[in-house]
């Protein structure tokens, strides 16, 4: 039977950026805004507080997305708290391709092994990241959003992988967040379910390219991030980031649609001034850094 620590535990855990152009489904970057989440196992029933972005759209029952992970977590290590109070201080921007809600998966299931007395050794780091990504449906956000860093991710033989590599500490990125979100169920619902051999081919190519470009050659950056498959085919739900990109890739910026949409996410490797003066109307500009560090437990 699972022992419950006693006072909150707490996490912070980064948004992401992942596809990165041509890497669908696997390439994933964690980036410099976070949320903070504390949770405590207490006598009884269920309180949720909300801060901060999507605080006005979430619920404050069992539905909230990390409670729903907190459950799972709780459920891999068999037992399940009395009580359990959460308030969450959110950064990360809701439906706008920054990983909210694997920002959110990650927290809960982190918090959940906190809250268990000897939870390492009930819930490794592998079972964790196995479960997000579950929950999730695909790894690449919640594998960088857990790990920190860039991170390579797949499904092999019925289990999910991740794998970390270096990025070159001359790379910038700067964040171009529009003011309407668009949900990741709308974007890939615009996607084929064929695609032409060649843009496949095409394709594998940029994604091998990027990892090169972004571990250490970073002058590719601008050919390593064009994209076949997804970026285009999602212009109707998002045909001002679609011009936005099209408009900093056409000046030499290496521009991709950060994961399902509608952020612009650009690459740079020296001052972000002149990109940031780039942002439309009405949008948001987010310097970022590539954080190293994935989800951490507070002290």
């Amino acid at each position: 039977m699972a022992t419950f620590v006693d006072g909150p535990v707490r996490v912070s855990v980064p948004a992401t950026s992942a596809n990165l152009g041509p890497g669908f489904d696997s390439l994933g970057l964690a980036v410099s805004l976070r949320d903070e989440l504390e949770a405590e196992a207490v006598g009884e029933g269920l309180l949720v507080e909300v801060e901060g972005a999507g605080a006005d759209g979430v619920p404050r029952d069992e539905t909230h997305l990390v409670v729903r992970a907190m459950r799972a977590a709780f459920d891999l290590m068999g037992e399940q708290p009395s009580g359990l109070r959460l308030s969450c201080r959110n950064r990360i921007p809701h439906a706008r391709g920054l990983g909210s809600s694997s920002a959110a998966i990650v927290a809960g299931v982190v918090l959940a092994r906190g809250l268990v007395a000897g939870g390492q050794l009930l819930a490794s780091d592998e079972a964790l990241l196995d479960l997000a990504a579950d929950l999730e449906g695909h790894p690449d956000n919640v594998a960088p959003a857990f790990l920190g860093g860039f991170v390579i991710s797949g499904r092999e033989d019925d289990r999910w992988f991740a794998v970390r590599a270096g990025v070159d500490p001359r790379i910038t990125a700067v964040a171009f967040v529009p003011p309407t979100g668009v949900e990741t169920t709308i974007a890939r619902g615009l996607l084929p379910a064929n695609v032409p051999h060649a843009d496949a081919a095409a394709n594998s190519g940029r994604a091998a390219l990027l990892v090169a470009a972004l571990t250490g050659q970073p002058e590719h950056l601008l050919a390593a991030t064009r994209d076949w498959l997804h970026q285009d085919q999602r212009e109707p739900a998002m045909p001002e980031t679609l011009a936005l990109v099209r408009r900093l890739r056409a000046d030499g910026v290496p521009a991709v649609v950060s994961g399902a949409g509608p952020t612009v996410l650009a690459f740079g490797t020296t001052d972000t001034s002149s990109l940031r003066a780039r942002c439309p109307d009405g949008w948001e500009c987010h310097d970022l850094v590539i954080e190293s560090q994935g989800a951490a437990l507070l002290t």
